[in-house]
């Protein structure tokens, strides 16, 4: 059993909760504007009013552990990536301000909401042009970033950016006509079908240049027999592509924001077969970053028991609110 391994899963794990929990309320915001002022936006933030913040848990969790169980990568990636990480946390917080000042004062609301969506787009922007900056490469010398302030500008970065923004987009406007109701779930059936077809459209864009990025990728992707099992990722997306728009045209609730996850899954498994072992794809495999055997044997029993109590108090808070949000609240 190859611990190192494991700690690349738990990441792994840890960064595809983040983007499933949190991508939906980042989507929220970035959709937020298209919802009439009043009883629509309201439904918005009320159906995620009680789990936003626990959703960020994961984010948490995922850069942690990359510093605990593959420094070398920590101390690689993020000064790679600065600007990135800046951005998305000053979106992160200004989010978080917006969300709760919006309800205690009234008379700026119209600010408040712009924050609210701002602040999710550039939060949602700025990790899909950390992940580009990661897929294209990342200057390495002396075991240490060799590159400049702005090597992770790039039309690539720009790309799986866009991307991104429209993938949350997909997920938030899902999750609205799974939790709310009348004229909020109306209007978020319409944004679906846009949101879908952009999304997967810049998901076929990614999948098309990404190739092209390094001959590693080429080789993953389409030379035998790599192409027999990597095959299969865009063939379910396609079968997925089918019955998230048949979803949304018999008007299905709960379906369509399961499909999307769906498809980030998809992604996020595309995105283990162009890097795996490689966690500075080219330059630094994970036994390469991973920190000594004992270390990863303390820190797995750590996570051993807080990733348990995690997923239970985020499986109840989730259970609680299952119903659906009206103006008033959940019922």
């Amino acid at each position: 059993m190859d611990l190192t391994v494991i700690w690349a899963f738990i990441i792994a794990f840890a960064v595809f909760a983040y983007v499933v929990m949190d991508g939906f309320d980042l989507g929220i915001g970035i959709i937020f504007p298209a919802f009439e002022v009043g009883d629509a936006r309201d439904q918005a933030m009320n159906s995620i009013a009680p789990v936003w913040d626990g959703n960020e848990t994961w984010l948490v969790l995922g850069g942690g552990g990359l510093l605990a169980a593959f420094p070398l990568a920590y101390a690689i990636i993020l000064p790679a990536t600065y600007p990135l990480i800046i951005i998305m946390l000053l979106g992160l917080v200004f989010r978080g301000v917006a969300f709760e000042f919006r309800w205690r004062d009234p008379d700026h609301r119209a600010f408040w909401d712009f924050a609210f969506t701002a602040g999710s787009f550039a939060a949602a922007f700025s990790q899909g042009m950390i992940l580009g900056a990661l897929l294209q490469g990342v200057e390495v010398a002396d075991r240490a970033y060799a590159g400049s302030w702005f090597d992770w500008f790039t039309p690539y970065t720009l790309l799986t950016g866009m991307g991104t923004v429209a993938g949350y987009a997909l997920l938030g406007a899902t999750w609205l006509i799974w939790k709310t109701e009348h004229g909020a779930q109306d209007m978020a059936y319409r944004l679906a079908k846009p949101a879908a077809v952009v999304t997967l459209a810049l998901m076929a864009a990614v999948s098309l240049y990404t190739p092209f990025l390094d001959s590693q990728y080429w080789t993953r992707w389409f030379e035998m027999p790599n192409i027999l099992f990597a095959a299969q990722v865009p063939l379910l997306v396609l079968i997925l592509t089918y019955f998230l728009f048949r979803g949304l045209h018999k008007k299905q609730e709960a379906a369509p924001f399961l499909i999307s996850l769906g498809l980030f899954f998809l992604g996020m498994a595309g995105l283990g077969i162009s890097m795996f072992p490689y966690i500075v794809p080219d330059q630094i495999t994970i036994w390469d970053a991973a920190v000594p055997e004992s270390s990863q044997i303390f820190m797995l029993v750590g996570v051993a028991i807080t990733v348990p109590l995690i997923l239970v108090y985020t499986g109840w808070a989730y259970w609680v609110f299952r119903g659906k949000v009206g103006t008033e609240g959940y019922h």
